[in-house]
């Protein structure tokens, strides 16, 4: 049977309802959310005159929930717009409405007795072969579907989305016994291309995978910290992005999730285990206990282990001293362990040295890390057959940039062991087996695949789902072509190369050009498309590098400066009049000339989570890579085609203006940044080998190299004299300032061609030209360096 989703059904608007709701709404899909209706009337309603059968109070309960998520930051629409796939209702009127939807998914209260009531009225209203799951991320799903019709109970199963389910990747699937095994392969395939998920299949187990390791590392780190005495601000450094994780760090990300829903799964947990041998840690530490009691719940209650607070006017971050359960301010953390890493990059690299540390850092990692790996050890074959689940669970699900095994393999497995011995444990015994059968690695890869040790076959086999994906960390040992400090071009088959850029946040200085520049060149000799892409988790790239042109611009070397932006324009539109296609698969931050070699590509793959946007406004230029060039050509093609406003060049000059930039990939389609043409793909592990897939198309199509466009309709002074009025009028209004006006009024004449008497066409070498020159202007501007000097130094925007 070919099953498809066009309907979705959520029952339970909350929090976790709703934001489901809206990531089905991204993809398109129709949505039904429903909820209970109101038993009594608000002050509001009374005063209205308005009765519990009034369609607006029977709807209330929804309506808030949903109106409090769509206004909620960070949003769950990738755009606005997609609201409109979602219709509420309710359980008395809407609940028949069900019999239209090929999914429906229950995510009201964690009560197993409120649960199986409700499936009694879906099952009045569910037509047969209809998908039933549920969202609960703690009651055993078998015990939900006890009772249930053969019909629900095949296509009945757990769908475990993670908060909030337009960002957390992770979605776990949990089937019953008797959920067919063709339902549990349509979710796997459907969460994984459709939603862009990390969909792990779980077995029915206390929490399932995430939550049972997630939070058992949350718990022990807790234990470990009141062990050592260690602060607040300490343990939030030690557990962030030097080893990998979210920058929140331990403490933070608690108060932002809740303490409760921690403690509540922690509670869960303790009661559900019967042979963990170590549940004992799911026992509350003293701090969570007192914290609970004092009802310092994290953001939700203004307070947990962190305190806003206002001094003079400005907002103050308070830390809790665990020690006297006051707040302090908060206190810079420093240990000899964390200065020896912050010359190494890369993060498989930096766990050596932080095992190894002499002081309480040190000490802090091995009691943790070396538990960490004896225990998720310990739950294989427990909770899923192989640990490559664990692994993915707790990346996608916490956010992690490694796993427990990949993390373990990167100090060594029998070096893992022997660290483990110090401290007086050891791992689950298939992990000694292993390594005495001369298997001394969890992961390997072997001929560009990635494969892990099963423990049941006792051999390597190949990760399932891998070859969907480009793994480009794989393939560099034996498929770089080319590589210098800040570039790689890397053979990924098929007659396509791949350019990655690892700069510092992948910005584009000498280094990468020289790449893009040699990967053009090798391409059109021997290879028949590229794709530029990287797997960086900050930054696909966050524009051009300004430490040089600062140094040249602050020491009036405006020959070299002019060279610098010469070479950036002609590599761009080099990108663009190749022989061969180029597709570039952007992702996270695209910013300045990250947006700008988009423009300038055959097309784009865009990784759904995409923040784009033309921003040198922030540092007191303009785009000079073709950025604001390749916006007058756009917005010229629309007004040719027959779109007689000038609203659409003012639009392009405002996200130019204001260095707006996009909130997804969505947005930055309706900013014109990527065009109807461009694809937008939810996986980003999918991501280059989709972008690969269109250079192969492209190429096969016959690509024919275009040439240099010289019918670029501009408006000239008819829309400079337009943006000169609006730009004074926000002068007058000291909505800008004199700097601001100066940088806008530039752009304003780059984009419209000059001052040219009468609307006409032009080249896109004059545009170029114009843009260079206000490039060049701007960068002898003693406010422009410093703007620039503030980002250089401090990372913030400088309003002068």
């Amino acid at each position: 049977m070919n099953r498809s989703i066009k309907r979705v059904a959520i029952l339970g608007s909350g929090i976790m309802g709703s934001r489901i709701a809206c990531h089905f709404a991204n993809i398109g899909v129709q949505v039904l959310l429903l909820d209970i209706a109101p038993k009594e009337l608000n002050p509001e309603e009374q005063a209205k005159g308005l009765s519990l059968e009034h369609p607006s109070v029977k709807n209330r309960i929804v309506h808030t929930a949903f109106q409090q998520t769509i206004q909620a930051k960070p949003a769950s629409l990738y755009s606005s717009g997609f609201a409109k796939n979602i219709k509420l209702g309710n359980f008395d009127d809407n609940l028949s409405e069900i019999a239209q939807a090929d999914w429906i998914m229950e995510v009201v209260v964690e009560n197993l007795a409120i649960k199986k009531s409700l499936y009694d009225r879906v099952e009045q209203f569910r037509k047969p072969g209809t998908l039933i799951t549920s969202n609960t991320s703690g009651i055993p799903i078998h015990l939900m579907a006890e009772g249930r019709s053969d019909d629900f109970q095949n296509h009945f199963c757990g769908t475990h989305f993670f908060n909030p389910p337009r960002y957390l990747r992770l979605l776990e699937i949990i089937p019953t016994p008797k959920t067919d095994p063709k339902i549990i392969d349509f979710l796997m395939q459907f969460g994984e291309t459709q939603l862009g998920k990390t969909t792990v299949l779980c077995k029915d187990t206390p929490a399932f995978i995430a939550n049972r390791i997630g939070v058992y590392s949350m718990m022990q780190t807790m234990k470990v910290v009141e062990e050592l005495g260690l602060t607040v601000e300490q343990v939030d450094k030690l557990t962030s992005k030097v080893v990998g994780r979210p920058k929140s760090g331990t403490f933070r990300l608690s108060d932002v999730v809740g303490l409760d829903t921690t403690v509540h799964v922690a509670n869960n947990l303790k009661q559900a285990l019967t042979n963990d041998e170590s549940k004992s840690i799911f026992e509350l530490p003293n701090m969570l206990q007192k914290l609970m009691e004092n009802k310092w719940l994290g953001d939700k209650t203004g307070q947990g282990f962190y305190k806003k607070t206002k001094e003079g006017g400005k907002t103050v971050i308070l830390s809790l001293d665990l020690q006297t359960f006051e707040y302090r301010p908060s206190q810079k953390v420093s240990f000899e362990t964390l200065e020896r890493t912050k010359a190494i990059d890369k993060l498989a690299d930096r766990f050596t040295v932080l095992l190894a540390g002499k002081d309480l850092a040190g000490e802090f990692y091995r009691k943790t890390f070396l538990d960490g790996f004896r225990y998720a050890s310990m739950r294989v074959p427990e909770i899923a057959d192989d640990f490559v689940k664990i692994d993915q669970a707790i990346c996608a699900g916490f956010g992690w940039e490694m796993g427990i095994f990949e993390t373990w393999d990167a100090i060594g497995v029998q070096a893992g062991i022997d660290l483990m011995a110090a401290e007086g444990i050891q791992p689950a015994a298939w992990v000694t087996e292993m390594v005495k059968a001369g298997h001394i690695s969890f992961y390997r890869a072997d001929n560009g695949e990635r494969q892990y040790y099963d423990i049941h076959s006792k051999k390597y086999l190949t990760i399932p789902g891998s070859n969907k994906q480009i793994n480009l960390q794989i393939l560099k040992p034996t498929k770089t072509i080319f590589k210098n400090d800040d570039a790689s071009i890397i053979d990924i088959g098929d007659g396509i190369i791949n350019l990655e850029f690892h700069s510092k946040m992948n910005t584009m200085g000498q280094g990468v050009l020289e790449g893009i520049q040699k990967a053009l060149d090798v391409a059109e000799k021997d290879y028949r498309g590229l794709v530029i892409g990287n797997e960086g988790v900050e930054a696909f790239s966050a524009g051009a590098n300004l430490g040089m042109l600062f140094m040249y611009a602050a020491q009036q070397e405006f020959d070299e400066v002019n060279q610098m932006i010469a070479i950036f324009q002609k590599t761009m539109m080099r990108v663009r009049y190749s022989s061969i296609p180029v597709v570039v698969a952007p992702h996270t931050l695209a910013l300045g000339g990250g947006t700008e070699i988009n423009l300038h590509a055959d097309k784009i793959v865009a990784h759904a989570e995409l923040y784009m946007g033309l921003v040198e406004v922030g540092v007191g230029l303009i785009p000079a890579g073709g950025g604001t060039k390749e916006m007058a050509l756009r917005m010229g093609d629309a007004r040719r085609k027959g779109d007689v406003e000038l609203n659409r060049l003012q639009e392009a000059f405002m996200n130019i203006a204001t260095a707006r930039v996009s909130t997804s990939a969505y947005e930055a389609l309706e900013m014109n940044y990527l065009r109807k043409e461009d694809r937008i793909v939810l996986n980003r592990s999918q991501l280059i080998s989709e972008a690969k897939k269109e250079a192969i198309a492209l190429a096969e199509a016959g690509y024919v190299q275009q040439q240099p466009r010289s019918d670029v309709w501009v408006e000239g002074k008819q829309g400079l004299a337009l943006f000169k009025a609006g730009i004074q009028g926000m002068l007058m209004g000291k909505y800008i300032s004199e700097h601001d006006a100066l940088i806008a009024n530039k752009l304003a004449y780059a984009i419209c061609g000059g001052d040219l008497d009468t609307p006409q066409m032009v080249t896109e070498e004059y545009l170029i030209d114009l843009e260079r020159e206000a490039f060049l202007s701007l960068s002898g501007e003693r406010k422009t360096l410093e703007r620039i000097s503030s980002i250089l130094n401090g990372g913030k925007p400088l309003r002068n």
